[in-house]
C-alpha cells in the first residue's frame, strides 16, 4: 500500500488571504470538477448523486480511468474513495489549523492492482504519483487564490 500525507500553508505572503469558508468552497468546486485544480487530470464528470454530500465521478488521471465516490464532510474534509480503476483506495483533502494558520492536508492510501506491496515497482509508482499529487495540492491552492482575487 502506498501512503503519503503532505500539508501546505493556505495563506502565504503576497497571495490573497483565504478563510476556512473559501478553502471549503474551493474543495467543493474541486470535488465537482477537478480539471481547473489538478494538472494531471484530463477528464472529470459527476455521474451519480447519492445525496447532497455523496456523489460519484469518473476521472482520467495520468491516462487511466477511475471512478471515485466523493464524500463532503463540511467544513473540514473531502474524501475521494476509488471504487473502480487500476489503483484503489482513499484520498483525503483536509482543512486543518486555526483560522490564522490554516493548512491544507492531502493524504492518500492506495493499492496498485497487480503490484506487490513493498516492491520496487510499487515504490517507483508511488514516487511518480506523489509528485503529481503534490503538484495537485499546490495547484488547488493556487486555483482557490485566483478565485479569491476574482471575487474580491
Amino acid at each position: 500500500m502506498i501512503f503519503v500525507t503532505h500539508q501546505l500553508p493556505v495563506n502565504v505572503p503576497g497571495e490573497p488571504v483565504l478563510d476556512r469558508a473559501a478553502v471549503w468552497d474551493g474543495l467543493v468546486l474541486k470535488a465537482n470538477n477537478a480539471l481547473p485544480f489538478v494538472p494531471s487530470m484530463t477528464y472529470c464528470e459527476v455521474t451519480q448523486r447519492h445525496s447532497e454530500t455523496i456523489f460519484d465521478r469518473d476521472i482520467d488521471f495520468r491516462g487511466e480511468r477511475f471512478t471515485e465516490r466523493i464524500t463532503l464532510e463540511q467544513p473540514h474534509r473531502v474524501t475521494f474513495t476509488r471504487i473502480a480503476g487500476p489503483v484503489l483506495g482513499t484520498i483525503a483533502n483536509e482543512i486543518e489549523g486555526p483560522e490564522d494558520d490554516l493548512r491544507l492536508r492531502f493524504s492518500f492510501a492506495l493499492v496498485v492492482a497487480g503490484v506487490e506491496g513493498g516492491s520496487a515497482r510499487e515504490q517507483e509508482y508511488a514516487d511518480s504519483m506523489t509528485g503529481d499529487y503534490l503538484k495537485a495540492v499546490a495547484a488547488t491552492l493556487n486555483a482557490m487564490r485566483r478565485l479569491a482575487q476574482v471575487s474580491a
